[in-house]
């Protein structure tokens, strides 16, 4: 009896929310190409701005992009960004990248969530399987393809990921997502938004998800399955008309499985490969009060700490404080200004193992910055000229100073063209710098153990970056844009790894002799590359959105180094050509239905082989408050290879086709 009873009231709903659903669809379908050009960005300049007249390869993922592209985790909604390279490694590891030089933690590029940075000084990169708030809380991704070290700070060299998140005050009433499928097992969010009086609004949300193992390349199981529960809060509360104060945080724990690679002892030197499941603890609290002294004058103080523990691996623990200040300051007639401080304090905790470990074990940190950028309207509506610079000092290299001057030429109201010249940093992270990685060994004709590895070296410099770039972006029409943007970077004191002098070491017992090879800044190089994509609004029903991305990557080396893997690394750890096409289309009676096309051509080094990835999916809005979405993914193969990490530290399994459903019910 329950269950015709709820099957009545769905199609009671479904019948009365019809006409709403094609309205519904039909508006969101029907956004112009102005509109779409229009949108508000942040993260350039750490001010408002057009999308339009930004002077940077920016793209930006809206909320209905996130709908309609049936990804269930943020990289993957990084693939439909041109230039961008999204390599899967696992199921709960990605090596994710703007412009080359791409690898397992992302290491040239800066994440950020709400303007609170995700880097990690452990790795140097971005742990992705914890980056994971409700993609239906996103407002919006942007994606900063190129540098950003003049307002975000060192790391932001090829590229800045913003996850900003939406107010408080656009998630009232109650939220159920649901769904499962072959791969995606069993995943669903649980959401309540409201008010506290007059001035506060806040949300409180949980989110679930398990996904199920891929195989490996040699064995039916990859034993890479894992399984997340979030739960997190925000609150935004008008404290008066000049002040206005958000708080959010969010708690998470989490098991992934891997195949991981093990040192038993000095006595027994192989590697030997196991499965294993370790555990994932963490969580933040973010800050963020805004004052408006008047419509010329306003400023930010952000305060956040964020904590998380890996048990496996390494076995890692780490706290991190970080405080940012920015002024903003409409200066005269002309000038646009933009200045602040920053500090961030950050202390770990590491057990480590023979195969893996830091020295020091324990290690605190801090990064001290300060940065400015004024955006000169040199001809009002034409031309704006904007220079900027920010100076960081961090533990291992000191000071560094990543200056950039950007410029906007509007010649009409349809077209921008603008230049680009920035100088960005990659600063060493404590794997770099302290790391001791063993890859094996052997036992000498004499008995002695003879272990080989890596050892890291605190004086490492910054690895530098000099980029520019020239891009064009025009509306043809009211159904047609095209955006544009070529760049050439030059790289110095790139990392290599170089043998040093044999050396004994009496623990861990028995003594024994290393073999190794230590990191050096004695490479450079040099890059260059196009990214072309447009979007043509084929009819008010059909959209399609094209982009194809071209780079070159050429390194060289010092006269004094021994290296032989690290210039073969970097020209060949990205794809010279990719390209996609994205197909929207709406249907009568609320159905949408949405086909991607990613084609990503061959690495080199590792060697994965060229592919082509198609999802496509079903979406039905049956009323302003329900939707059902059916989604295939990987669809033109059952199993193939998406990346491999070359430094062996995390195993490749496979990706598979897959497919899921999805139910989202806001109440």
């Amino acid at each position: 009896m329950r269950r015709r009873l709820a099957i009545a009231a769905l199609m009671a709903t479904t019948v009365v929310s019809s006409a709403y659903a094609q309205q519904q669809t039909a508006k969101l379908s029907a956004m112009s190409l102005e509109d779409l050009l229009n949108i508000e960005v942040t993260s350039v300049s750490k001010t408002e701005q057009k999308l339009s007249q930004t002077a940077s390869a920016i793209y930006v993922i809206t909320q209905e992009d996130i709908q309609r592209s049936g990804a269930t985790n943020i990289p993957d909604l990084l693939r439909m960004v041109p230039g961008m390279d999204v390599g899967q490694i696992n199921a709960s590891s990605w090596a994710i990248s703007a412009r080359g030089l791409n690898e397992l933690y992302s290491h040239e590029l800066l994440v950020m969530v709400d303007g609170r940075t995700v880097y990690t000084p452990t790795s140097g990169g971005v742990y992705w399987d914890v980056v994971d708030v409700p993609l239906e809380d996103i407002e919006r991704i942007e994606v900063i393809r190129g540098p950003g070290g003049s307002v975000w700070g060192a790391n932001a060299v090829n590229g800045v990921v913003n996850i900003i998140t939406k107010t408080a005050a656009e998630t009232r009433g109650a939220m159920v997502v649901a769904g499962g499928g072959n791969l995606d097992q069993g995943f669903g969010t649980l959401q309540y938004g409201g008010s506290a009086g007059q001035s506060t609004n806040y949300r409180v949300y949980s989110k679930y998800f398990n996904q199920g193992q891929l195989p490996s390349a040699t064995e039916a199981n990859g034993a890479d399955g894992w399984r997340f529960l979030r739960g997190g809060f925000r609150s935004d509360t008008n404290l008066s008309t000049k002040n206005s104060l958000s708080f959010q945080g969010d708690l998470y724990l989490g098991r992934e499985g891997l195949f991981a690679k093990s040192l038993p002892s000095v006595t027994m030197p192989s590697l030997v490969q196991s499965p294993e499941a370790g555990n994932l603890t963490g969580g933040s609290l973010q800050m963020v009060w805004k004052h408006t002294y008047s419509a010329r004058s306003d400023t930010t103080l952000q305060i956040s700490y964020d904590q998380y523990r890996r048990d496996h691996i390494l076995a890692e623990r780490r706290g991190t404080i970080g405080i940012d200040f920015a002024h903003h300051l409409l200066w005269g007639e002309r000038q646009n200004v933009v200045w602040g401080v920053g500090y961030r304090y950050s202390a770990s905790e590491s057990d480590g193992s023979l195969s893996y470990f830091l020295v020091p074990a324990n290690l605190n940190i801090q990064l001290f910055s300060s940065f400015v950028e004024d955006e000169i309207a040199v001809v009002r509506n034409r031309l704006y000229v904007t220079p900027g610079a920010k100076v960081e000092h961090n533990y291992y290299s000191g000071f560094g100073i990543m200056p950039s001057i950007r410029a906007v030429w509007l010649p009409s109201a349809h077209q921008t063209v603008w230049a680009a010249a920035s100088r960005a940093l990659r600063t060493p992270a404590e794997n770099d710098a302290a790391g001791r990685v063993t890859f094996g060994g052997f036992t000498a004709a004499d008995g002695m153990p003879v272990l080989v590895g890596i050892v890291g070296n605190p004086k490492l410099a910054d690895e530098s970056f000099a980029t520019y770039e020239l891009g064009y972006r025009t509306r043809l029409s009211d159904r047609l844009s095209v955006d544009l943007a070529a760049y050439y970077t030059e790289g110095d004191h790139q990392e290599t790894s170089e043998p040093v002098a044999p050396f004994f070491e009496a623990l861990p017992a028995p003594a024994h002799l290393v073999l190794a090879q230590e990191n050096e800044n004695l490479m450079y190089g040099e890059a260059h590359g196009l990214e072309v994509f447009a979007t043509w609004k084929v009819s008010r029903r059909l959209t399609l959105s094209p982009g194809y991305a071209f780079e070159r990557i050429h390194e060289h080396l010092d006269p004094s180094s021994q290296d032989t893997t690290s210039v073969a690394a970097a020209e060949g750890s990205s794809p010279v050509n990719s390209a996609q096409l994205r197909l929207h289309l709406s249907l009568p009676r609320g159905l949408a239905w949405d086909t991607y096309a990613y084609f990503v051509g061959r690495i080199s080094d590792p060697v994965v082989p060229s592919y082509t990835r198609l999802d496509t999916g079903l979406t039905w809005q049956a009323g302003e408050r329900l939707s059902f979405s059916i989604f295939g993914q990987n669809l033109l193969k059952n199993e193939r290879l998406e990346y491999v990490d070359a430094s062996q530290s995390t195993a490749f399994t496979l990706m598979k086709r897959s497919a899921y459903a999805k139910i989202r019910w806001v109440l």
